[in-house]
């Protein structure tokens, strides 16, 4: 009869936890200390906000403090960097929506978009609202008009190269068939004061930018660039609505992403997690107040999404023929 020494019988308790890895207990136990929430922009962009509401939640639920840090630069790469480049141990996440941007606009980065991040969830979508000048357009099929008519003598305002009005208007503007002069400025404010002065056509811009303007009449929301109308603007179409194809919408969102080699439960514990924290009421409420629309997806959805939205985004800039930065 074989018998097993007191050794061998704790070599073969051990043996299955050797043979998982170190990854093991982490993934279990995750998060044991604080985690470091990278946002790729200033203090007060749309992820920093988003970032903040829900993470802060999100840090309640699990008793630690997620730490928001802003590292911008360089179109946001040197943020994306950081966490592409972090531990793959669930403790340095990255909070954006443009990695698809960076990724058809720059030459060069210094890092894979499509193998260095794991995508985890979504945490919704802010709508453009394609606006102009009362004195010119009242609808979009006028604004369409007017720029087959004569084309390239119209022009839209953005928030710079690369930025989701610029993304946002492009993509409106392919779609419709018409040809327009891009003016990039500094910041939505001065785009948007364009149009109100009537010097730019129209502009594509996030509705909590625009909706006073719009309510004091001095802007026209000719369309929302989503599939739904935004709960801020319920009686705007949009431009499927109005007529252009699912094409002319541009999804303007901002989520959460990990390393790339971070534990799969590590990422569905985070996903979980996440989701949880916009159901909370006064998260729900804030992003409410901020147009986030719901973007419900599992982590294998918003895998998709964020691949087809890089390939939308690389069209995208060769359709419109955007100089690579």
């Amino acid at each position: 009869m074989m018998t097993c020494t007191r050794s061998a019988v704790l070599a073969l308790a051990i043996l299955p936890l050797v043979l998982a890895g170190p990854n093991a207990a982490t993934a279990q136990d995750w998060p044991t200390k604080n985690v470091t929430v990278v946002v790729p922009l200033g203090a007060g962009s749309a992820s920093d906000i988003m970032a903040r509401v829900v993470m802060e939640q999100v840090g309640r639920q699990v008793g630690r403090t997620f730490v928001v840090e802003n590292r911008p630069g360089a179109g946001g790469t040197v943020g994306a960097n950081a966490v592409a480049n972090a531990p793959a141990d669930g403790y340095t996440i990255l909070a954006y929506g443009a990695l698809a941007t960076a990724h058809a606009l720059y030459t060069k980065l210094p890092y894979d978009t499509l193998t260095a991040f794991a995508p985890v969830i979504p945490f919704g979508q802010q709508p453009l609202v394609v606006i102009a000048s009362p004195a010119k357009y009242k609808t979009l099929a006028e604004l369409i008009a007017a720029g087959k008519a004569k084309p390239g003598a119209l022009n839209y305002s953005t928030a710079g190269v690369g930025s989701a009005s610029h993304f946002g208007a492009e993509r409106l503007r392919i779609s419709a068939g018409f040809e327009a002069q891009h003016i990039p400025f500094r910041g939505a404010a001065e785009a948007v004061t364009e149009v109100v002065a009537g010097r730019a056509d129209f502009s594509a811009q996030l509705a909590t930018t625009t909706v006073q303007l719009i309510n004091d009449g001095r802007l026209v929301p000719l369309a929302v660039s989503a599939e739904k109308r935004t709960a801020l603007m319920p009686q705007v179409l949009t431009t499927i609505e109005a007529g252009l194809a699912a094409d002319s919408v541009y999804p303007f969102y901002s989520g959460l992403f990990l390393p790339a080699k971070t534990p799969r439960d590590i990422v569905q514990r985070l996903h979980r997690e996440t989701a949880q924290a916009m159901q909370a009421p006064a998260v729900k409420e804030r992003l409410q107040q901020l147009g986030v629309e719901p973007m419900p997806m599992t982590v294998e959805e918003f895998e998709k999404f964020f691949r087809d939205d890089v390939e939308a985004a690389v069209a995208l800039v060769k359709a419109a023929n955007i100089p690579k930065q």
